[in-house]
């Protein structure tokens, strides 16, 4: 990965197997926070994340050679293999820790925001879609089977890394539904 910055922005340009099949104003999300590719040369393409983008999500602290979870978007008609995730970052959230489990890992997550996770509910790490195995407060866990660790960036991650969190989609629209209605 090469960083340019320019003003209060960054630009990206990532090396990909699926780059040659990108077209110029395509979204691909980067560890979960989509952003629109804006050239595209070889195995290669850019993208640029604006202050906001910055601000909001992990992508402030990535540095030449950090490991990406890109992922092109679903088609319309396409199978999902997982939960609704949209690219939308909600909130950043901080690893508190990695345990190896023989063979799986069990990560505990923090974060500072107003949403919520249930046990075995949805939440996207930085774009994976995973299933909570513990809740509570504004902290969760999520176990990770081996497949999962060893073909995303989660094996990189250490007590400590920032991610970015997605918060399942029906749970956001339910507690914002509930907590209108009880305001009534």
């Amino acid at each position: 990965m090469h960083l340019e910055h320019g003003g209060s922005n960054i630009t990206f340009t990532l090396q990909v197997p699926f780059a040659k099949e990108l077209k110029t104003d395509q979204s691909v999300a980067h560890d979960g926070c989509c952003l629109t590719v804006e050239a595209v040369e070889g195995d290669m393409y850019k993208v640029t994340a604006i202050d906001e983008t910055l601000r909001k999500t992990a992508l402030s602290g990535w540095k030449p050679g950090t490991m990406v979870n890109a992922e092109r978007c679903v088609k319309l008609g396409d199978r999902l293999d997982g939960h609704l995730v949209q690219g939308h970052v909600d909130a950043v959230g901080v690893i508190e820790s990695i345990e190896d489990r023989g063979g799986s890992h069990f990560i505990t997550i923090n974060y500072d925001a107003d949403f919520i996770t249930v046990p075995q509910g949805s939440i996207a790490v930085n774009g994976i879609s995973l299933t909570v195995a513990q809740s509570g407060g504004r902290k969760f866990s999520v176990a990770i089977i081996p497949y999962t660790w060893e073909f995303t960036n989660l094996k990189f991650l250490r007590p400590g890394s920032r991610v970015n969190l997605e918060f399942d989609i029906i749970g956001k629209y339910l507690a914002k539904f509930s907590a209108g209605y009880a305001g009534r």
